[in-house]
């Protein structure tokens, strides 16, 4: 346990990518749409306004699973850590950042309804089809999006260190023909009503449930391969 904790706290020697570089996006994001709202309203626009800027964040974490492996596994690698430790750690320490910022965007859902939507009528954190669940089914949503993007940009990150430049390249190139199959597939059927028709029934903690399994099954894959891999 002394050692995952250590991996956590050498991931967090620039607290900055962690920490401060996710909270100055939010911020960043939410004072914009905040500012085109004002004018929305200042010009007399009406109806319900929306912003998408919450989800600015989640996607850095796509990014900072490639950089919490590719930045610091050559140094624990020098630092005799084991690979497994090495994952538990980083794993960890995200999780933990996950689960406090969904608990952060429940919050602020809550503070937006309270204010009317920031006295504009907007919807930023609390969008509908989120905040109409329970507490524990927006926060477990919030943390899944982030940990599935996490284990996401982490496998990718796996692959490149396990087999480099060719993995990457037959990766890639074979995730581009299964979407291209799943296309043709999908249009010669004429399937695409259909899919579109159940894709319309999903709920949040639908999505919460089988995104968390495919976050699991990244997060087996990536460990696997980086058993493998070489600094």
């Amino acid at each position: 346990m002394n050692r995952i904790i250590k991996v956590a706290r050498m991931q967090l020697i620039n607290k900055a990518t962690f920490i401060g570089i996710p909270l100055m996006i939010l911020g960043a994001s939410f004072l914009f749409t905040l500012s085109i709202w004002w004018l929305v309203r200042r010009n007399g626009g009406d109806g319900e306004l929306y912003g998408g800027g919450a989800q600015a964040p989640m996607w850095y974490f796509l990014a900072l699973g490639i950089q919490a492996l590719t930045v610091t596994f050559p140094f624990s690698m020098a630092m005799s850590i084991s690979r497994r430790t090495f994952y538990l750690g980083t794993v960890a320490l995200f999780s933990v950042c996950a689960l406090i910022l969904s608990v952060f965007y429940y919050l602020m859902g809550l503070l937006e309804v309270a204010t009317g939507g920031w006295g504009t009528g907007g919807q930023f954190f609390a969008l509908r089809w989120i905040a109409d669940n329970s507490a524990p089914v927006q926060i477990l949503f919030y943390f899944v999006l982030m940990v599935l993007l996490f284990m996401l940009g982490f496998l990718v990150a796996t692959i490149y260190m396990r087999w480099r430049t060719t993995g990457m390249a037959v990766f890639f190139i074979s995730l581009g023909l299964v979407v291209l199959g799943i296309i043709a597939l999908f249009t010669f059927n004429d399937l695409w009503e259909q899919f579109w028709s159940w894709a319309l029934t999903w709920s949040a903690a639908g999505v919460t449930l089988w995104g968390g399994l495919t976050a699991l099954l990244m997060a087996g894959g990536s460990y696997l391969t980086l058993r493998k891999a070489t600094a």
